[in-house]
């Protein structure tokens, strides 16, 4: 499903226009970018928790020229760990 897909459906189950739900969409987006910049976590009981990790630096291979090796930096990272409910209705 894609953004839109997500701003049309949430407009029609809720009765709203497309515009108010992509309000929604965008605004519950940034507070979650804006929770893990500035928190480390989003915890959302039953949907999963969105949290930054560090990843170390490390060699990898440049895919252009394979015997060639290259530095990857250390950096940050999101991850994304379903939740017991999410986990449940996909299965």
């Amino acid at each position: 499903m894609t953004k839109t897909a997500l701003i049309a459906q949430l407009a029609e189950e809720l009765w709203v226009s497309k515009k108010l739900a992509a309000e929604l969409v965008n605004t519950f987006i940034d507070t979650v970018i804006a929770g893990v910049k500035k928190q480390g976590e989003v915890r959302i009981q039953g949907f999963g928790t969105f949290k930054s990790s560090k990843r170390k630096a490390r060699e990898g291979v440049n895919p252009q020229n394979p015997s060639q090796k290259i530095k990857i930096p250390a950096m940050n990272v999101v991850t994304f760990k379903a939740g017991s409910d999410f986990k449940a209705a996909v299965k």
